[in-house]
């Protein structure tokens, strides 16, 4: 199992800056991803960011340019730097840790885990 705690939403105007925060405990050993999506409103779960545990990052083509993932491995934490926010910005977003593991007889096993969520509304 892993716990996942995001901090750092907020209001914000546009072109403002926000940065949140994901904190992840349990077996975090068995991550090999981790990274960020956001659900706007009316709209399906999508990718915003993702970082491998070694490997570039993928970005969504909406905020490659505005938005910086990076991972503090040693923390267990993942953020994601916000920039020139938009108000087609504005979300909730989750934090996603992908999970892999084998068993003894090497059977492989994955599961993803999500935050709760946390706001971000940027304001026009």
């Amino acid at each position: 199992q892993v716990h996942l705690v995001e901090s750092g939403g907020g209001l914000v105007q546009t072109g403002g800056s926000l940065t949140l925060s994901c904190v992840a405990s349990g077996s975090v050993s068995s991550i090999n991803l981790m990274g960020w999506y956001r659900q706007r409103s009316g709209k399906q779960r999508e990718l915003v960011a993702v970082v491998p545990n070694s490997g570039a990052a993928d970005y969504a083509g909406s905020v490659k340019g505005r938005f910086i993932v990076s991972r503090d491995n040693a923390k267990n934490t993942v953020l994601l730097e916000m920039n020139s926010l938009e108000p087609d910005d504005t979300g909730v977003y989750f934090c996603n840790a992908e999970t892999f593991w084998t068993d003894r007889d090497a059977r492989g096993y994955g599961k993803d885990y999500w935050g709760e969520g946390t706001l971000v509304n940027v304001s026009s």
